[in-house]
């Protein structure tokens, strides 16, 4: 779901599991600028370069699905109960199991490392391209349709303080070796925080090793794993330890990525209604390869009875892979989904939502105080606490009055630059940005998150502004999803470092034109 190092059959950061070419990292999507005139969406799926950088695992395919609809309508009025959100689940479910029938573009390597093309089911036409990996191509569809294919090695776009991220949620594997049979010790019992707590020694950072977590890991402890404190830490000015760095984790590293650039008159025949294009991406492995045995290969829906239309409909060559990881939204694996091998579902995940809800309870324990220290509003109810919680929760009833707010506040953009037409577009809402797992991207605007992924766009900061309180103000200005990125905030914090918590621009420039993720290291 959009992340480095998930699901957990193909993470990594265990110290027994390999690297794996079915780890996708991300999905970006965004209206073309190209100035011909014709309307385009570009879409670059991203995965880990194995065996190398511009070289692919054979034993792969990738799947991006494509699925234009109609802009969501909302009233003033729309029931932001309990009761809404499941009418709300209901009604998605109805059109992604029902009524939308996606379109994809299927990808496989050659042992001569050219790409295998298959463009199925679009109403441009279906049609198979064989093309030389690593170059920029046009092909052409049966209705003359010009289409933009780069597969192959780049800069990884993904520009983010993964290792600060995991120290918000004392997350042991990217600190210690652990390995995935020890499911006990990935997320410790202690409560998420943007901001260290006192005596967490078992996650604050260390001056007397600076590369820990970043590379460097130690040996677990024998316990107890817990943390037994009842504050945040400060320094003697005061200040509170940000558990980010502000620095790039992903620097200097590449991606494989498959890049297309698509006419959005070949992916609809009604173009002007269909102004949102929602598209996700998978991986899918041979099974006969023997490869993520973690995965079983029997077919998805022994383990997920509620996608067997989606098994029972699999065509002969998908019938000899299994699925591995799904790719939809930033942070809804890592952060919502924990990375579960089972919560693969794609825009299916809508059977998900209990667990998100839940999820989100946990969060909002740990976060939310955070929020609250720094003197900013916070939209989870956290009782006042003044400092995090270990929290979870088994009802969804219990979990919901706490996360409402969460859920269903309109996330506020910095300025109106996202929306050039000065249409009536309504702002996103965490529900529906999550729920269902696509990326949205709206035709109407730039693309700029969360209408769809920009190359730009720091996410990783922008998920974090959910937590903010949207009707709140600061310095004259309703609180947006950029605040956390703005460095004039942190340097009037009482927090060390003085950064926002990831960086702003990725390690290399992005290319203006096609394929736009830039050069590989």
């Amino acid at each position: 779901m959009a992340d480095h190092n998930d699901p957990n059959a193909v993470n990594s950061i265990f110290s027994d599991i390999d690297v794996s070419a079915a780890d996708l990292y991300d999905i970006f999507g965004f209206p073309s600028d190209d100035p011909i005139g014709v309307e385009k969406v570009v879409i670059a799926l991203t995965f880990s370069a194995t065996p190398q950088t511009g070289v692919f695992d054979t034993d792969m395919l990738y799947r991006i699905l494509i699925a234009p609809d109609r802009r969501i309508a909302r009233s003033a009025r729309d029931d932001t109960s309990l009761t809404g959100l499941l009418t709300y689940l209901e009604g998605v479910k109805e059109r992604y199991l029902k009524i939308l029938k996606p379109s994809e573009v299927r990808v496989t390597v050659d042992h001569d490392n050219r790409a295998n093309l298959r463009f199925i089911g679009f109403p441009g036409g279906s049609f198979s391209a064989s093309i030389a990996t690593n170059q920029s191509v046009s092909v052409q569809s049966p209705g003359g349709h010009q289409i933009n294919v780069f597969v192959g090695g780049r800069d990884d776009a993904f520009f983010n303080d993964l290792p600060g991220f995991f120290r918000s949620i004392n997350y042991a594997p990217q600190f210690y070796h652990v390995p995935h049979t020890m499911p006990d010790v990935r997320e410790l019992p202690i409560p998420k925080t943007f901001l260290e707590l006192e005596g967490n020694d078992l996650f604050n950072y260390d001056p007397q090793l600076p590369q820990w977590g970043h590379g460097l890991k130690k040996e677990l402890p024998p316990g107890p794993l817990i943390w037994n404190g009842n504050r945040f830490k400060k320094d003697g000015n005061g200040n509170f330890r940000f558990v980010y760095s502000g620095q790039d984790a992903r620097a200097g590293q590449n991606c494989n990525a498959i890049i297309l650039e698509l006419p959005l008159t070949f992916l609809t025949a009604a173009s002007d209604e269909h102004r949102v294009v929602n598209t996700w991406g998978e991986s899918w492995v041979l099974k006969a390869a023997h490869k993520v045995e973690t995965i079983p290969d029997d077919p998805l829906w022994i383990e997920h009875p509620h996608v067997l239309l989606d098994a029972l409909t699999l065509d002969d060559e998908l019938k000899k892979y299994k699925l591995v990881d799904t790719d939809g939204q930033a942070f809804a694996d890592a952060a919502l989904s924990e990375r579960e091998d089972n919560r693969q579902l794609g825009a299916n995940n809508f059977w998900l939502a209990p667990h998100f809800i839940k999820r989100l309870g946990h969060l909002g324990w740990g976060f939310g105080p955070s929020i609250t220290a720094l003197g900013l509003a916070c939209a989870f109810d956290h009782d006042n606490s003044p400092v995090s919680v270990h929290r979870t929760y088994s009802s969804v009833l219990e979990a919901f009055p706490r996360v409402q707010k969460i859920l269903f506040q309109e996330l506020n953009m910095p300025d109106d630059s996202w929306n050039p037409k000065g249409l009536a577009i309504p702002l996103r809402r965490a529900v529906d940005i999550f729920i269902p797992n696509v990326n949205s991207i709206d035709m109407d605007t730039t693309g700029t998150w969360p209408f769809g992924r920009r190359l730009e766009d720091q996410v990783a900061t922008r998920f974090l502004s959910t937590f903010l309180d949207m009707s709140a103000s600061i310095n004259g200005r309703r609180y947006h999803v950029e605040l956390l990125n703005d460095p004039g905030l942190w340097n009037s914090a009482p927090i060390e470092p003085k950064t926002p918590p990831n960086p702003l621009k990725n390690d290399k420039e992005f290319l203006p034109d096609f394929p736009y993720l830039a050069e590989p290291w």
